[in-house]
Formats: C-alpha cells, structure tokens, sequence
C-alpha cells in the first residue's frame, strides 16, 4: 500500500476504512467522475496519476490538478455534496483503493482524523488549480513541461511517464507544435529523452532549474501544511 491518506491513519480508524475499500486496477483513460454526474465511488489513489480537468462547453479541456499516491478523487463528498464540478480521469495506469459514496460518508462520521486528512488535501488540491492557472498564463511552455514531469515524477515515483504529445497539449492547455518543440527543447539539454510517447527524466536535477517558479511554490506550500498539521 502507498497511499499517503491511508497510511497516515490511526489503527482504529484504517480498520475501519479497511473492510470497506476494495482494490481495483485502473486503466489510462478510465473515467472516475464526470462533471454533473452523482459521484458513485472514490479512490485512494495508490500507483498511477489521474488527472482532474476542467471542461468546457466545446469540448475542450485542460488540466487543472493531478491525483497520485498522495492523493483522493472525489473529495465533494467530503463536504456533502454529490456531484463533481470536474472530470477525472486516470492518465498513467495504476492502482486505488475505492469505496463507495454511501459507504464513505458512514465511515468519515467514525472517522474524524480520515475527515480532517481529506479536507486538507482539498486545500492542497485547491493550491495545485489555482497555481496551474497563473502558470498556464504567465509561463512558457518549456518551463510549465518541466513543471509537469516534475510533478507527474513526484506521484509515480519513477523515471518514465508515458503520454502522447496530443494527450499532453490537452494537459497543458496548448498546441502539440508548441508540446513538440518544448520537448525537444528539453531533450537538447539533456534533462529528458523523448520517442514515441515515452519521456525519461535524465536530469531531475536540471529539469528543476528549467520549471517555473510554480513547481518550488506547490511543493514549499504543501511541505509547510504537512508539517503544520503533524504539529
């Protein structure tokens, strides 16, 4: 288990959760919650990245957070409500532990610390939209690439992530012209390793200093609120 809300728990309250959770595999492009829609389960995310997007009426969307090990989709049950104003969907194939809706909220009413770790990762999430939102205004393309690899590595834990350059552009809100010539901008630095839809990061070190500044401000902020709330 990696999950980092599930691992955080008191004895008590992860027995608790336990007997209602079911492990499950979740494919690239499986759809967790759609916008509008009664949210039916959510998921400890465990191995994996989903990402949340925010849709528009044309159809076309952009990424405004991602969900990996530290993470949990569905957090408008949290707080009582029972549809999502975003879509879900899972981006590198992985694992979750997932419960259903009517389950949750009889488990959170017994556990009070389950309640209060998802409520701060709501603010985490909330930091992580409101972040992606200015970089996607402010920052080149190249940096906000970097931002995102660093992002996606720190979720999956490892040194591949594997998307087609479509699927990034939709990510990040931005032409495939403009996600090949950052990739390849990235590439000459050595800092990745780009073919085929697989991106290696060669140069964890490098892609850092080529990020914005957004990437050191989402992992400053979520560090201090951790060690804020373990005080």
């Amino acid at each position: 288990m990696r999950n980092e809300v599930l691992l955080s728990l008191p004895p008590k309250e992860s027995d608790a959760l336990f007997s209602e959770l079911e492990f499950l595999e979740t494919k690239s492009y499986d759809l967790l919650n759609e916008i509008g829609e009664p949210i039916e389960y959510c998921y400890f995310m465990n191995t994996g990245m989903t990402s949340i997007l925010s849709i528009m009426n044309d159809g076309k969307g952009v990424e405004v957070g991602l969900t990996g090990k530290e993470g949990f989709v569905g957090l408008p049950l949290v707080v009582g409500l029972k549809t999502s104003a975003t879509r879900a969907v899972v981006q590198i194939s992985g694992t979750a532990f997932r419960i259903s809706a009517a389950n949750l909220a009889r488990t959170l009413r017994k556990c009070p610390q389950l309640e209060k770790k998802l409520n701060r990762y709501s603010q985490e999430l909330a930091l992580q939209s409101a972040q992606v939102a200015a970089c996607n205004r402010l920052h080149e393309v190249e940096q906000r690439l970097a931002r995102w690899l660093l992002m996606s590595q720190d979720r999956i834990d490892g040194e591949v992530v594997r998307l087609t350059q479509e699927f990034l552009a939709h990510m990040l809100g931005t032409r495939r012209a403009s996600v090949t010539v950052a990739a390849g901008t990235l590439q000459k630095a050595g800092l990745i390793k780009y073919s085929r839809g697989v991106v290696k990061i060669v140069n964890r070190g490098g892609l850092e200093a080529a990020a914005c500044e957004c990437y050191e401000i989402l992992t400053r902020q979520s560090r201090n609120w951790r060690n804020e709330s373990d005080s």
